[in-house]
């Protein structure tokens, strides 16, 4: 009897077992799907409410720009999820001969998504729109970096020259267009991070020094600041 006893549960375990990993699959599959439609919602909104911003009065135009930023969304949202940075293997910068960092690492994976995907997204957006609409739409995705950055180099640079302002802003659009296709803010900025570097290095050439600048710009703020707390202390 209780050999008998053993092999019953020996042969229910060998059902429930495979039929519990299969539920555990099935619960993980649903709440992937599940997380997946909640996040196609958001970038939905996200694209309706970019376009919106614009006030185009034009229903066609709205939703036709609104499937190509939701695409591009998705897209570079899908690509970041699936290429994780363990996909680039650990080694040097080969420029610095630092480590590559983990961010480093993300950056090139995402980086290697087709070049189709950045220029399905700009074909689409000039279809509809100006170039002065096209570049509120990029700004919309990098938190307006370029107007923030560029007065923050016309505060630090004395006297800025028509020919270096074009110059440095020409870098950091060239960073906006480029970190469109970059799933979250820490890419962005890395990205221009390389663009500020440039800005930086063509001051340098051309007769400035962009260490001496930003020491004396922050030195000033400080100075500014302990001004303050003085006067306000002093009350």
């Amino acid at each position: 009897m209780k050999k008998l006893i053993f092999i019953c549960a020996s042969l229910l375990t060998l059902l429930v077992i495979p039929s519990f990993a299969q539920g555990q699959g099935t619960a993980k599959a649903n709440t992937r799907a599940a997380a997946k439609s909640k996040s196609d919602t958001d970038q939905e909104k996200k694209a309706a409410e970019w376009v919106g911003s614009l006030d185009l009065k034009n229903a066609a135009k709205e939703a036709r720009l609104q499937e190509v930023v939701a695409t591009h969304l998705k897209t570079i949202r899908d690509w970041h999820n699936e290429h994780p940075y363990t996909t680039v293997p650990a080694g040097i910068n080969p420029v610095t001969g630092n480590r590559l960092s983990d961010l480093d690492r993300q950056v090139i994976a995402n980086s290697a998504m087709p070049q189709s995907v950045h220029e399905n997204l700009m074909a689409g957006l000039r279809k509809d729109l100006s170039e002065e609409q096209v570049e509120a739409i990029l700004d919309k995705y990098t938190v307006g970096k370029v107007p923030f950055t560029m007065k923050a180099y016309r505060e630090i640079v004395p006297n800025l020259t028509p020919e270096e302002e074009a110059t440095i802003l020409g870098f950091l659009k060239q960073a906006r267009e480029q970190a469109v296709d970059y799933k979250n803010m820490n890419q962005i900025s890395a990205i221009f991070e390389i663009y500020k570097t440039k800005a930086e290095n063509y001051l340098n050439t051309n007769g400035r020094n962009w260490r001496e600048m930003y020491k004396a710009y922050t030195d000033e703020i400080k100075a500014r600041k302990a001004a303050e707390q003085k006067a306000k202390a002093a009350k």
